[in-house]
């Protein structure tokens, strides 16, 4: 389908209200730079693996997905080394501002899940109450695969369920972020661990299962062909409505055509940038300027 005006208003309109929570992936962080080097944020498979690993390709079979890269590479020098690569690229360099995430702000949007493990959102949300909730793997003394934070007056401190502020707007960062602590999941052995208490129920907050209940979704910057992150996304959009919502998918192929139709999202032939009603960005500051 295509993306008329209608529909786009429709879209809008539902992610203002939150009837429609918005659900991103790495595409949405195209134009986003270093300002001190104007090299570009790496987000996707392809560009995290080579950032990880000197700007050097791996073998094919490691290419294929960054997680199968990075338990390679953990094998070799340890979780810590994949920690630290990933706060040191999203939490202790000064990126561009992201013109959709910025837009998204703009709109008030009351649920967010961003599978990125970025700081964009936490830094425009600097000036306002909220709920991070992060997800987090392989660590002993728990079932639960989150950790919770509450955000105010500048500060985020850990609560537990019980203890949220729930009325507050609520970001949800599964594959994790370096602040308020460094929390990720990046190899094999993170999304193993993690996605097997996602389908036990024990990374998704006991009020986030009641607040979905009904929910429709819209993917933006995400494709819809990698088994990893089709698996997150089952157990996170569990309960939704019907149908569960929209994928913004450029060109999608027969495999995301199959996929999108097994879980009753509705493909629309267009991408973030044309929600926003904007040019394809080449840079942020172009597109801050369009």
């Amino acid at each position: 389908m295509s993306l008329t005006e209608a529909l786009r208003s429709q879209l809008i309109t539902g992610l203002e209200d939150g009837s429609i929570v918005p659900y991103i992936g790495a595409g949405t962080l195209t134009g986003v730079t270093e300002k001190s080097t104007g090299n570009p944020i790496p987000a996707d498979s392809d560009s995290l693996i080579l950032a990880m690993n000197d700007g050097k390709p791996m073998a094919p079979r490691l290419m294929y997905e960054f997680p199968r890269a990075a338990m390679n590479l953990e094998n070799k020098k340890g979780r810590k080394f994949i920690e630290r690569f990933l706060t040191e690229t999203y939490g202790n360099k000064t990126w561009t501002t992201s013109v959709f995430h910025q837009w998204l702000t703009d709109r008030d949007v009351p649920y967010i899940i961003d599978i990125n493990r970025d700081t964009q959102i936490q830094n425009m949300w600097a000036d306002r109450p909220h709920l991070l909730i992060v997800g987090v793997a392989r660590i002993a003394g728990t079932d639960f695969r989150y950790q919770i934070y509450q955000y105010f007056s500048g500060e985020y401190r850990k609560v537990t369920a019980e203890e949220a502020d729930t009325s507050l707007p609520v970001l949800f960062k599964p594959m994790g972020t370096p602040r308020p602590e460094p929390n990720f999941i990046a190899s094999d052995a993170d999304y193993v661990d993690y996605i097997t208490e996602l389908m036990g129920g024990f990374a998704i907050p006991s009020f986030i299962k009641e607040k979905r209940v009904g929910k429709q979704y819209l993917f933006m910057g995400l494709r819809m062909n990698r088994d990893t992150e089709r698996m997150v996304l089952s157990d996170m959009i569990y309960s939704s409505a019907e149908p569960a919502g929209w994928v913004l998918l450029p060109n999608p192929n027969d495999k995301e055509k199959r996929y999108c139709a097994k879980k009753n999202l509705e493909i629309i032939d267009a991408d973030w940038f044309d929600l926003m009603g904007i040019e394809a960005p080449v840079s942020t500051e172009e597109a801050l300027e369009a």
